[in-house]
Order: structure tokens, then sequence, then C-alpha cells
């Protein structure tokens, strides 16, 4: 009877990832975003598309040449000096997942003579069911190998896959161009490794390895994911020190040097793109006898002599139509030398004037990112105590979206109070990502609390999702024993699923709640 249940079970599993998949593939194949001239479907995606598409067409991370068709053009890119010392735009993702993926691109066009720029549609899905439906079964599978092995009946094993097939928001970003899908089938194939090392008692290298390996690559696809890495490390080096070491470290090794190893190929700097939002080191300096002078003249948008020497000085000879920007009055100063293809900012500091390079990578001429250009959620949210409501129960909510994730808190409740000590820790080491990673975000700058921008969910807390799924188990087993909380669980599964469906065409969009709102007149 066990073995045919069993059998049943996967039955259903295949058939409800498959009705998931097959929806996935219906939506790919139905996209016309950006009024029908290229399936992308925001300035997120596009970023990554137009860096794919430059390094395989032209042979360089610049997408200079890409984006000169404006409907390639994208909000998340930076400008800089490249390798040829001249200044380029790059896109501002983390670039080791659009490397891999060149590669992918490069197959296709190589192999089926079909290139983005000729047939964008054709290539985009391609590439999107090859990649993003085959990380949704990656995760399906290790999610079905972990509810079979630690589920306790058959009623909450396939709830908890269903709730995975249609409940939360993976399956709608399943549809784009993302990280964040990336970074969750990796965390979901870290937990399933560190699980078996830590609740089965197995010992094979391949598992540390893998669960090394695949955190790391968590955190390289979203930073947050980096306290996996050290949590989950810190945890198996206890388990067992000298398998960790000897395997786990090199298998997250190996990511860390794909990751700064494709930003330093990318932009020349080991720093990633948003860590360059500031002056460079200083250069030169004016000092405090001339300072008041050239002050003057700077404020009046003059390039004084003094200034144009001290960069003959430096070896630096400006041409004679550099533009001068007075940022503050008496205070600050932006150099840009188009022809010198270069720019220099000029900060006063006490009684002297720096000249410093320039590393605001953000910061160029018809930039979004700048105080009077940034509009609606990317202004940020100036009240903490909004931001955490709406993030967690609010119009952005987790909770309020998606609320099967409080029966993966009532799971968790479950395990705390349980006499299993492994689960225990188990819980403790999820419940602590989950904390550290929501209150990371409330106490961001302001420019930074803005939702994740346009979006129909908190993108930022989506890796989590694969460590809620686990959360789900206890609660769903308990579930299974009570009719009454088997309805509850199911519609709490409904309302998930709706909210994950809503933009079911394009992530792109605000949630469901927020656009209730608007409506009513409160946003």
């Amino acid at each position: 009877m066990t073995d045919a249940n069993r059998q049943l079970r996967l039955a259903i599993y295949v058939l409800l990832i498959a009705v998931s998949v097959g929806t996935i593939i219906g939506r790919i194949g139905q996209m016309s975003a950006n009024h029908g001239k290229h399936p992308f479907m925001s300035a997120n995606d596009r970023s990554r598309w137009a860096t794919i598409r430059s390094l395989v067409d032209y042979g360089t991370f610049a997408i200079d040449d890409v984006i000169a068709d404006r409907r390639w053009d994208s909000i998340d890119k930076v400008y800089h000096e490249g390798a040829d010392g001249k200044r380029h735009y790059y896109s501002s993702k983390p670039p080791l997942m659009a490397v891999m993926l060149a590669g992918e691109y490069w197959v296709i066009k190589h192999g089926l003579g079909l290139s983005l720029g000729s047939y964008p549609f054709y290539v985009g899905r391609i590439m999107l069911v090859i990649t993003n439906v085959g990380l949704l079964l990656v995760m399906f599978a290790s999610l079905v190998s972990m509810v079979e092995r630690y589920g306790k009946s058959d009623w909450g094993r396939i709830f908890i896959i269903t709730s995975a097939a249609f409940g939360t928001f993976l399956t709608t970003f399943a549809i784009t161009l993302n990280n964040h899908l990336v970074s969750a089938a990796a965390t979901m194939v870290a937990i399933d490794f560190g699980l078996r090392i830590w609740i089965d008692g197995r010992r094979e290298s391949w598992l540390f390895f893998g669960a090394g390996l695949a955190s790391a690559f968590a955190a390289a696809n979203d930073l947050p994911a980096l306290s996996l890495l050290g949590l989950l490390g810190l945890a198996l080096l206890l388990k067992a020190p000298m398998k960790t070491l000897v395997f786990g470290v090199p298998g997250a090794l190996i990511v860390a040097a794909a990751s700064f190893g494709t930003t330093y190929w990318a932009h020349g700097s080991w720093k990633p793109p948003y860590a360059h939002r500031s002056d460079g080191p200083a250069i030169a300096q004016l000092d405090a006898n001339v300072a008041g002078e050239a002050a003057s003249e700077l404020n009046e948008a003059k390039v004084p002599a003094v200034v144009r020497e001290t960069f003959a000085a430096q070896g630096i000879n400006l041409s004679e139509t550099p533009e001068l920007q007075v940022r503050e009055a008496g205070d600050r100063w932006v150099l840009d030398d188009a022809i010198v293809d270069r720019r220099w900012a000029l900060q006063k500091v006490g009684d002297v004037i720096e000249i410093r390079t320039w590393d605001s990578w953000y910061d160029y001429a018809d930039t979004y990112w700048r105080d009077g250009v940034k509009k609606g959620v990317d202004l940020g949210e100036p009240s903490r105590l909004v931001y955490a409501f709406n993030m967690l129960v609010g119009n952005y909510g987790v909770f309020s979206l998606t609320p099967i994730w409080i029966l993966a808190v009532v799971g968790g409740v479950m395990l705390l109070r349980s006499d299993d000590r492994q689960w225990r820790d188990v819980t403790i080491m999820i419940g602590t990502l989950t904390i550290v990673c929501v209150l990371f975000y409330i106490f961001r700058p302001l420019k930074d609390r803005n939702y994740g921008g346009v979006c129909s969910g908190f993108r930022w807390l989506f890796w989590l999702i694969p460590l809620w799924l686990v959360m789900l188990r206890p609660a769903a087993d308990w579930c299974a024993e009570r009719r009454w909380a088997r309805w509850l669980a199911a519609l709490l599964l409904l309302i998930s699923a709706v909210s994950a469906a809503y933009p079911a065409l394009n992530p792109w969009v605000h949630p469901w709640i927020y656009r209730y709102q608007e409506y009513l007149g409160w946003i």
C-alpha cells in the first residue's frame, strides 16, 4: 500500500508540475511587451538582454551599439571608462548571469542562425524556456525529494508541491529574465543538500561540494543570499569540519572566482557597479591661496586657468570646450571633457579644492537615478514603519499577497516546540535568514526603500521562498488531519495563486492590492 501511495503521489506531482510548466510556456509564447517590438518586459530584463546580445554580436560588455536602438534601452545602466580609455554604457546588473546566458545565445545563433537583433521574439522565447523552465524543473525535483523524505502525510506533501507550482511569485517571474529565479533555484538545491547532511546524517563529499557551490551561486545572483552561504557554511563546518573545508569551501570559491572575475572582465573593477556611487581618489588639489578665486570662476561655470594648469601637471591636457556643471555653488563642481572623454569631480574640502577621479557610474547626462528625475516608488518610502507594513502585510506584503506563508510561520513555530533538535536548528537558521533579510531592507536608506521598483511582489525576498516551502511541511501535515484546516489552507493557497496569476503576462507591474488602492485613491 505504501509503494502504491508513493507512485500515486509521484503521478500527482508530475501532473501538477506539468500543468504549471505548460502554463508558463504558454505565457512565454504570448509575450508582446515593449509595444510588440521585443519580448522584453522592463528596464530590468532589457538591461540583461542588452549585455547578452552585445557579448555575442559585438564582442564587448559595452552596450552602446545595442541601445542605439532605443527599443533596447534601459534605465538600469551605468556609464564609465572602459578598457579602451573611452566611456561606454554598461548594464548595471552583475555580469556572471549574462556571461553564462551569452554562451546559450551563442549556440542558438550559430546553431540555428537566429540572432537577437533580427529575431528577438524567437531567440528570447527559446532562451526563456530553456533557462527558466530548466531552473523550475531543478527546483521542483529538489522539493519533491525533500517532501518525500520528510513529509508525514500524502495531503501535506501534495499541498506543498501545489503551493510551489501555483502559489508563489517564482512561477510568475518565470516568463522574464531575472536573477531571483536563478538564486531561488540555487537556494533550493543548497537547502536540499544541507538537509541531507544535517538531518539525514549523510557525509558524501559531493553533497558538501554541491551545498557550497549552490549557496555561493545563490549569493552571486542575489546579494542578501550571502547570509545563506555564511549560516549554512557555519552549520556544515560544525557538523563535519573536514568535509566542509575540503569539499564545501572549494565549491563556494569556484563561484566567487567566477563572480569577481566576470565583474573585473566587464568593468575593470573588482567592485560591482552598484558600489560605484561616489568620487574616486583625489589626483590633485588647488591650495588655499588659489582655491577662493578659482571657486568664484567655477561658480560662473568657467574653467579657471589654474585648473587647466593643475590638470596639465598631471599629464591631462583639457580641450578648449570642456563642460563645467555647478552642482553645489561654492562647494562642488563636475568637469566633463567630451574630447578627452573623461570626467572629474572638483570638491571643496576645508580651504582647498580637490580634483577627484570620477567614480559615480550612475551619474551621467540622461540618468534616471538622479534626484529630481526619479518618480513613483523609486523615490523611496520616507517612513520605515510604513515600508515594513507594506512589505509584510500591505500592498507589497509577503503575507497579504501570498498568505500561504502564514502556514510557514506556523510550521516554524511547531518545529521550534518539537523535541527534534536538528529540525529546531534548521528552523532557527531559516528564521534568522528571513528576519535579517527583512531588517536589512527596512533599514536601507531612503533611495533604496522602493519595494523593488514596479513589480508584482516584494522581489528581494523571493530567494527565501524555497526555505519557506521547507517550513510549510509540519503545518501542512497538521492540516491534513483536520477537515476545517484543510479548507483554510486551500483558501490561503487560492489567494496566493490569484496573486501570482494576476500579472500573468508581465510580472513587472504593481500587485493587485496596490492597483486597488490606486483605484480607491489611497495612492
